[in-house]
Formats: C-alpha cells, sequence, structure tokens
C-alpha cells in the first residue's frame, strides 16, 4: 500500500474499528500524523490542535485493526495510557508480520 492509499484507506474508514490494517497502512498513516501535525504545527498551535483532534478518530480505528491484524484485541491500545512500557509493547506489535488465520 501507498502513501496516498493509505491515507485515503484511513479517512474513507474514519471511525471503522473491525477488519484488519496491514503494517503499511498503519505506518503510512503515523507518518502522514506526525508531519501534519509538524506543519500545522508551525503555522499556527490552534491549526495543531484542530488536526490532531480531527485524526484521533481514524488513528485510534487504523490502530485497533492493526492489532486486528496480529490477532489481538483493539482494546489494547489503552497501553498508551502506560508511559514507555505501553508504548514499547504497542510499538513491537505494530511493527509484526500479521497472523494467519487469526480471529478477526
Amino acid at each position: 500500500m501507498t502513501f496516498g492509499e493509505s491515507i485515503q484507506t484511513c479517512f474513507t474508514k474514519y471511525a471503522d474499528f473491525s477488519g484488519r490494517a496491514s503494517r503499511s497502512e498503519y505506518w503510512w498513516w503515523v507518518l502522514f500524523v506526525f508531519l501534519a501535525t509538524m506543519v500545522t504545527g508551525v503555522i499556527s498551535d490552534k491549526l495543531s490542535a484542530l488536526f490532531s483532534l480531527a485524526v484521533l478518530l481514524p488513528g485510534l480505528a487504523v490502530g485497533a485493526r492493526r492489532l486486528h491484524d496480529i490477532d489481538k484485541s483493539g482494546w489494547l491500545q489503552l497501553l498508551y495510557f502506560i508511559p514507555l512500557l505501553g508504548w514499547a509493547i504497542l510499538v513491537y506489535w505494530a511493527v509484526q508480520e500479521c497472523k494467519e488465520p487469526n480471529r478477526f
């Protein structure tokens, strides 16, 4: 999946928490959000906050779909509330290859 396809897919599935997301879809989305947040932050802090709020739901959705791809529940994103350790676990899972077959 390319950069553009990933962004289009994530906005198309804005609040779709079912299904699966490939590694490329997830990581292209993360890169897009990072770059766009940096650019909007240079322009205005309020614009950056608005953009971050606008991409919060699709970010959670693609994160849940990515976890589904490795046969884990999307609720495990709550590990983000555990500083460092939770983040490290989620990044480790995000780089894993998909597991076939899985329940999602």
